[in-house]
């Protein structure tokens, strides 16, 4: 029997459907065991999920985003897959006991430190990579051994309803359910109690998502964006530094919470940068973009409108071009100011604005002026200027000579910093985010040393001075 919950016609069917199911969910976790075995079991299912229905799945990608198998396969796919195998490897070892040293004011006694599941986690998936960024914090959530509900972005509907009816038939019904649904079916969502939430998606989005789960004092990982600064200095690899710039902006036609948003640049090397960035985009895209099958559309006609409405204005520098019907918008590199439009709010499309500024430290002092990104990019040989950057900025991630790698692997946290988010997972982390830290402490009852009790006489006071400093 399947246990997800399809878009609702009428809101209070959902909300019907919703409570049956988390009262589901809140019984199962009272009496279900969620140990090792399960754990294994749910997300050997999870990889079985994902690697027989890879047809299923790029085809609704395709039809959701006109995205293409190879990017399919590596940002959707494969890095779930490989968020698991990494999982399955560690698990074990993760969910042993942690003994550490007990003080000396605790003898004789012991302490060591358990990982608890939270309980029952709710995850909102965004939209741009809506097998992905559902997914692999659902994996996150069974490696911790908790209870999910899952809730699909509603604008690839191609994809929501696919994964709507997959999990159903892979994973446990008693302790995981998806729903789906738009603005009304997610609030009543947020109106429930919850003992963990992991939301993906917009700086917005996410104020109104800490905002609610404050009624309920539910723990929050928000995983958001901004705009990530990518900085060129002149002693860079140009050519390098552009493709690697086009491949990472364009990716997902730009709806990439990590894409380099902007790039900064000294005058000098301006001109050469935009050379070689135009000479990446015909590398990687050819003439006729829009007739490559690997450069994938616009999610929907809202943010279509909302990007060509940036371009209003703008000074392109190389193309521009865009089709409503089919939601293309072709790859644009454009001159800005601070004061330009596509510099006032993450981009979040196909658009790179490239900005002069003077010095490293101008560089610097840009960033800092601004919220803290989710990702920065920095292109240089020099490591006294490379350290510079890190020293004297935040951000989520940085990736130096390159972009988007830093959250590509296990061995390195992924998530934001001040408003681009906070919480992180990926390899141990998203077994660490997902699991509360218990202090455990034993005591022997072979000696009841008195010092502690009552009556406080002044010799006691004197001891336990020396014993405090």
């Amino acid at each position: 029997m399947s246990h997800s919950t399809p878009v609702a016609s009428d809101l209070n069917e959902f909300k019907r459907n919703l409570d049956q199911i988390h009262s589901r969910i809140t019984k199962a976790l009272r009496t279900k065991r969620r140990d090792l075995g399960w754990r294994k079991s749910q997300l050997l299912a999870l990889t079985a999920l994902l690697t027989e229905n890879e047809e299923l799945i790029n085809d609704a990608l395709w039809k959701d985003f006109h995205k293409g198998p190879f990017e399919s396969a590596v940002t959707e796919i494969g890095i779930v897959v490989s968020e698991i195998d990494f999982m399955l490897s560690h698990l074990k070892s993760w969910t042993k006991p942690e003994r550490v040293p007990t003080p000396f004011f605790n003898q004789l006694g012991s302490s060591h430190i358990r990982r608890d599941p939270f309980g029952l986690t709710l995850i909102i998936g965004a939209w741009n990579y809506p097998i992905q960024l559902l997914l692999a914090p659902l994996a996150a959530s069974i490696c911790g051994g908790n209870a999910a509900i899952i809730k699909p972005s509603e604008l690839p509907a191609n994809t929501a309803h696919l994964i709507s009816s997959l999990v159903p038939k892979y994973l446990d019904n008693d302790l995981i359910a998806v729903v789906e649904g738009a603005i009304p079916e997610t609030t009543a969502l947020l109106d429930k109690k919850f003992d963990l939430i992991f939301f993906t998606g917009s700086i917005p989005v996410g104020k109104i998502v800490m905002s609610k789960a404050a009624a309920n004092l539910t723990p929050v990982v928000l995983e958001l964006g901004g705009k990530s600064p990518a900085i060129v200095l002149d002693d860079a690899d140009i050519r390098i530094a552009a493709r690697r710039l086009v491949w990472g902006k364009f990716m997902n036609a730009g709806q990439t919470c990590v894409a380099p948003d902007y790039v900064l640049v000294h005058p000098e090397i301006k001109q050469l940068l935009i050379e070689e960035l135009k000479s990446a985009l015909k590398e990687l895209y050819g003439e006729n973009v829009k007739e490559n099958r690997d450069y994938c559309r616009i999610i929907d006609a809202r943010n279509f409108g909302r990007l060509v409405a940036l371009l209003e204005g703008a000074r392109i520098l190389h193309g521009g071009n865009s089709d409503k019907a089919s939601l293309f918008i072709e790859p644009t590199i454009v001159s800005a100011t601070p004061d330009d439009a596509t510099m006032q709010d993450e981009i979040f499309g196909p658009i790179l604005p490239v900005v002069e500024i003077g010095s490293l430290e101008s560089a610097v002092q840009f960033v800092v002026d601004r919220p803290k990104p989710l990702a920065l990019y920095i292109f240089s040989e020099n490591s006294r200027a490379i350290e510079k950057v890190l020293n004297q900025t935040s951000s989520g991630g940085v990736s130096i000579n390159d972009v988007i790698m830093h959250m590509a692997g296990t061995t390195l946290p992924f998530g934001g910093v001040g408003a681009s988010g906070m919480g992180n997972y990926h390899g141990k982390w998203s077994f660490t985010t997902f699991t509360h830290e218990k202090a455990v402490y034993q005591k022997s009852t072979l000696f009841d040393v008195r010092l502690r009790y009552a009556p406080y006489t002044a010799g006691k006071l004197r001891l336990v001075k020396r014993i405090f400093r």
